[in-house]
């Protein structure tokens, strides 16, 4: 494959005059704040049951501590990746580092529900303002080509195996310490990494003078929210009911009503222009399929542990270390796979090897043993996930134009976060279909069952999408 252009032109303005740190420094930075943000996503779920007995937390309460975060990140994603264009990288990186690590401090110290919601509401805007940044500031820092793409590569491992980890070091320190510490362990991580940004990070942004486009921003932010929160409403109330149906119009009027206004504001948060690039347009699809997936076999994979074979939360986080491992390795390999293959054919492997895990996984059972119905699946479906984000981001990053590097970093997040989230929704109501209601780990396993199979047949939709839409090579980014 043709190697990846740089992002980083005359249109780049370097703003610090001092000589740029050392790639890897940029590097680990960058993959420490990403880090962060997805080990988030999914370190709360084993603490949940403490949190609600210690905070008193109704069941939909108790649901909001996931969704509020990931609302919230999903929705405001955007709108940061803009803003690290338009205001500097650097600057966005550390004011999004800031909040979600003060927000952390606040929900940790936690004496009421509501102050816990509203702490991890804002994590996940400290988490949206901070995510684009991440893979700009790496894109922008490390040359083209081989090293671009392990750069990358780097980054999406971190992404993976902070997701992975979640189960593991949450149960670590719910059992270890208290819920709270799931929290308050990112106040130090986030304080060494803020100081490491503030010393070493070298600013930059797209030197165009515009000023954010705050309609388009409001709008969109809105409509990703309202539609996030009619997609969590159907696992509580279902697909045809009221409380489902009107905040999935309000979101589609409100994602409508942005369209328009960025088909004709001169000064676009999201320029439309950027979809008829082939590889922006293409990747972000495939990401969204592909983590409608991926992010349902962690949810599914602890529940199926926990409730069907009696795992503790420490059990269930350790019994998905193997997976966290392969998910490393899919993105250390991809990197060395796309010269050779080509970005779309590694995509396209990467899907493939992760439908075989989740059909593999489909076959569980309520008495299964470890290694059959846990540990090689789940290899499976995570070397599988290494495999595809790496030459999918890749892809999508390498068709942006130099000055739209942070929003095309924040539609790749978008794409992931939002597919994940209606994902799980999706594959929340299925099991639940499946059920009919029952919890003996026969009833739960039928259910778990189906999402898998569903889960492997969304892949082999990607599959067809990737071999159909992806470009056989990176395009040149437009100077």
């Amino acid at each position: 494959m043709t190697p990846m252009p740089s992002l980083r032109t005359a249109a780049e303005i370097p703003v610090s005059g001092r000589a740029a740190p050392p790639t890897w420094l940029v590097v680990a930075l960058a993959c420490a704040g990403q880090f962060l943000v997805v080990l988030d996503v999914s370190v709360v779920n084993t603490a949940l049951p403490s949190m609600r007995a210690d905070l008193g937390l109704s069941a939909p309460g108790l649901q909001w501590v996931v969704n509020a975060y990931t609302i919230a990140f999903a929705g405001f994603m955007l709108l940061g990746g803009r803003a690290g264009d338009l205001y500097g990288r650097k600057r966005m990186f550390l004011v999004g580092l800031a909040l979600f690590t003060l927000a952390s401090l606040a929900g940790g110290l936690a004496q009421e529900g509501w102050q816990l919601l509203a702490a991890r509401a804002v994590q996940g805007l400290g988490a949206a303002v901070l995510a684009p940044s991440t893979l700009t500031i790496l894109t922008s820092a490390v040359p083209e080509g081989a090293a671009r793409a392990r750069a990358i590569a780097t980054w999406t491992a971190v992404g993976g195996g902070g997701g992975a980890a979640g189960g593991l070091v949450g149960g670590v320190l719910v059992d270890g310490l208290s819920w709270r510490w799931v929290l308050l362990i990112n106040v130090p991580i986030g304080a060494v990494v803020l100081a490491g940004a503030l010393l070493w990070l070298v600013e930059s942004r797209a030197g165009d003078g515009r000023r954010i486009d705050l309609p388009g921003a409001l709008l969109v932010t809105a409509g990703l929210a309202t539609l996030a929160y009619g997609i969590v409403q159907t696992e509580a109330e279902g697909w045809a009911s009221a409380e489902t149906l009107v905040p999935l119009a309000a979101g589609a009027a409100l994602i409508g009503l942005f369209l328009l206004v960025e088909a004709r504001t001169k000064v676009p948060l999201m320029p439309l222009k950027l979809f008829r690039r082939r590889s922006v347009s293409s990747a972000n699809v495939a990401m969204f399929l592909c983590g409608s997936a991926m992010f349902c076999m962690w949810f599914f994979m602890t529940l199926y542990a926990q409730n069907v074979l009696g795992y503790s939360p420490l059990d269930a986080g350790l019994a998905l270390v193997p997976s966290s491992l392969a998910v490393i390795l899919g993105s250390k390999v991809a990197p060395r796979l796309m010269p050779v293959v080509g970005a779309r054919n590694v995509a396209v492997l990467g899907a493939l090897v992760a439908a075989a895990g989740f059909g593999w996984q489909s076959t569980m059972t309520a008495d299964g043993a470890y290694l059959t119905t846990i540990m090689f699946p789940g290899i499976l479906m995570m070397l599988g996930a290494g495999l595809s984000a790496t030459p999918l981001a890749a892809l999508a990053t390498s068709g942006a134009e130099p000055g739209e590097a942070g929003l095309v970093s924040g539609l790749i997040n978008t794409s992931r976060t939002m597919g994940g989230a209606i994902g799980l929704s999706v594959m929340s109501t299925i099991a639940a279909a499946r059920t009919g209601g029952g919890v003996s780990p026969e009833a739960l396993t039928e259910g778990y069952a189906l999402v898998f199979r569903t889960g492997g047949g969304v892949l082999l939709v990607g599959v067809v999408l990737m071999l159909v839409w992806l470009p056989r090579v990176a395009p040149p980014a437009v100077r």
